[in-house]
């Protein structure tokens, strides 16, 4: 018997697990899957010896989460490699924006006449920055640094679009562009420069790692924390109703809001669950992972030091991209995120050989192989790289939710997060957590901070749920 009952074992459901133990809570952590960890997991997708992320690659968020840097997790096996830089930038006939730890270094590599705005854009965050992120990666709140907040807030509530224009060189604006797409949003879009700031600011706090042995680790590294503070993590338990659910004091769903109100229908008002209907998920993404006979070919050889390249060229390029997508296209030079782990991981692949990851923003749901079209990008800036792929395997919108009921059409990120839903997520209430019925909370990344590897929904769910675990222990019916 527990006190709280946490569905889905994603980096939001484990940390909220792990936040209840804390507390002194019983907790026990259903899985559908027979391994745990949501966008957490590590495979052989394509040969014997090469170890690929499905979901999740490069973790900005989870080297810098609030919550995980005070739980120790290296004692429980995780350790995080980084290389040289955080992100490359390539371009058209220039050398690539490679972007450092050192600010001074990325100024650099910037058009002269943009060293000042880009200093004066991202040194003001660089004061207290993880104080920053923590009330970045907080629920609607009256922020623990406010002025600071606020000076964020007054650029990062402004489009990725507006913000580049105080840049007059292409190459300050290419790297902005190509962090704003992380968005996955029209770069004209309010909020899209808040992203873009975030990320340029997280990459001269700490050089973008991945997880040493693959995603899994960080998951593995959770569920050892967890039951080293009593929690239990049961696998192949697939909750379709309440009837799967055993009883509890609270219920905690990492899931989607279409998922909750699947299970959870019976016992919440009508009215809610229409509001959960109209949340918005957005765009899907198209995957490949490549076995690679050699390490990717950049025109620009620097980029192998980073753990991610954007791949879409100008910033103007990129816009039209993402634009394309929320029109319902495949455009022809997508925006790429592309993540080179073996090259900061050796373990991944045979000696010698290397793994690839890309992915590209498409409409939900589609259909559409875009192989040729993704090979045809990554070939324009490393030329040579088609002759080094071993084998490959596709990843579609379609199988990504099959793999994940969370990523509906494909969409990874938890749901849009544009100005209507950066903070009522998945619906506008006072504790987004929080539904109608006392026990059930939701706390998946379609609440805030919203999508990324970090653990920040879980974390602020379970604040909320700690409250709760006075109420009798029952059978949601």
């Amino acid at each position: 018997m527990s006190d709280a009952v946490v569905i889905g074992s994603g980096p939001n459901g484990l940390t909220a697990a792990i936040q209840l133990a804390r507390a002194g809570a019983q907790v026990t952590v259903l899985e559908a899957r027979p391994t745990i960890g949501g966008g957490m997991r590590t495979g052989e997708l394509t040969l014997p010896g090469f170890a690929h992320d499905l979901c999740s690659a490069a973790h900005p968020m989870g080297i810098l989460s609030p919550v995980w840097r005070e739980l120790g997790l290296e004692a429980h096996g995780l350790r995080w490699c980084q290389g040289t830089s955080s992100f490359a930038h390539p371009l058209d006939d220039q050398p690539a924006v490679v972007v450092q730890h050192s600010l001074d270094a990325t100024i650099d590599e910037l058009d002269r006449e943009d060293a000042r705005a880009y200093r004066s854009l991202i040194a003001p965050l660089l004061v207290d920055p993880h104080g920053l992120l923590a009330d970045i990666l907080a629920p609607l709140r009256m922020p623990r640094h406010p002025l600071r907040m606020a000076r964020f807030g007054l650029r990062g509530l402004r489009s990725a679009i507006g913000v580049a224009k105080r840049f007059r060189g292409m190459r300050a604006r290419a790297l902005l562009a190509g962090c704003a797409g992380h968005a996955i949003l029209p770069l004209d879009r309010a909020v899209t420069a808040g992203l873009a700031m975030t990320f340029m600011m997280t990459a001269h706090v700490e050089t973008w790692p991945v997880a040493a042995g693959g995603s899994q680790a960080i998951a593995d590294a959770l569920a050892s924390k967890l039951r080293s503070l009593g929690g239990v993590i049961e696998t192949n338990v697939n909750v379709r109703s309440l009837a799967d659910l055993p009883e509890a004091r609270v219920f905690l769903f990492d899931t989607s809001p279409a998922q909750l109100a699947a299970i959870a229908g019976p016992v919440l008002p009508a009215r809610y669950l229409r509001r959960l209907e109209r949340f918005r998920y957005g765009p899907g993404v198209f995957k490949l992972d490549f076995a690679l006979a050699g390490k990717i070919p950049w025109r620009d050889p620097r980029c192998s030091g980073a753990s991610t390249v954007h791949l879409g060229g100008s910033l103007e390029q990129i816009a039209a991209a993402e634009a394309a997508v929320w029109n319902g296209e495949h455009p022809d030079r997508p925006y790429m995120i592309v993540c080179q782990q073996s090259e900061l991981d050796p373990s991944r692949a045979p000696a010698g050989k290397h793994t690839g990851y890309a992915y590209c923003h498409v409409p939900a749901g589609s259909t559409v192989d875009l192989t040729t079209v993704m090979e045809n990008q990554i070939e324009r800036f490393a030329p040579g790289f088609r002759d080094l792929v071993l084998a490959r395997h596709v990843t579609s919108p379609g199988d990504l939710e099959r793999y994940n009921p969370n990523y509906l059409g494909g969409a990874i990120t938890g749901g849009v997060s544009d100005i209507a839903q950066l903070f009522a997520r998945p619906v506008a209430r006072w504790s987004p957590y929080t539904t109608p019925h006392p026990q059930i909370l939701i706390c998946s990344a379609s609440t805030p901070p919203g999508g990324g590897v970090h653990g920040m929904c879980g974390f602020h769910a379970a604040r909320v749920a700690e409250r709760r675990l006075a109420l009798p222990i029952t059978k949601l019916q």
